[in-house]
């Protein structure tokens, strides 16, 4: 497996909807309660590629051998970097290599301690603890129950 990191705006509006109204994706984002039109994606790629801008990091479109994948990455949360990764499921078996490019990258970007939140229905969680993440409790976030996993310092 060769992956490749992109702005989003080099990925087709089509291709993000594919993956943002993916049955299988959202069922792990209780947040994404619409489905995406052309319009809403643009403005939502825009602003992942916004960040880099503001922030000096920011999450990058994945392509694995060539072909779309998902999303990945680091978005400003707090005093935090927080990570996501998004990939649809034919990727799912390649989500721990990316993971650990990208933790690997962190250090280059200068990003300091890292969140993730998960929503409940993530059940496999221990083999964060292998790349320095423990669990920091539960959030709450526009009425969605989180789990929250973070590195020190």
């Amino acid at each position: 497996m060769a992956f490749s990191l992109h702005p989003f705006s080099e990925i087709p509006v089509q291709d993000w909807m594919v993956l943002l109204n993916h049955p299988d994706v959202i069922r792990h984002m209780p947040l994404a309660d619409t489905r995406w039109d052309e319009s809403a994606v643009a403005d939502w790629a825009n602003g992942k590629d916004g960040q880099w801008q503001v922030h000096g990091y920011g999450p990058r479109a994945i392509r694995v051998d060539g072909r779309f994948a998902g999303w990945g990455g680091f978005q400003r949360e707090g005093d935090e970097a927080d990570f996501a990764l998004v990939l649809l499921p034919r990727y799912w078996g390649q989500g721990a290599a990316i993971f650990r490019a990208f933790m690997s990258s962190k250090a280059l970007l200068g990003i300091g301690p890292v969140s993730i939140l998960l929503p409940p229905s993530r059940v496999r969680t221990r083999g964060l603890a292998r790349y320095g993440f423990s669990f920091a409790g539960t959030l709450e976030y526009e009425g969605q129950r989180f789990l929250k996993f973070k590195t020190p310092g």
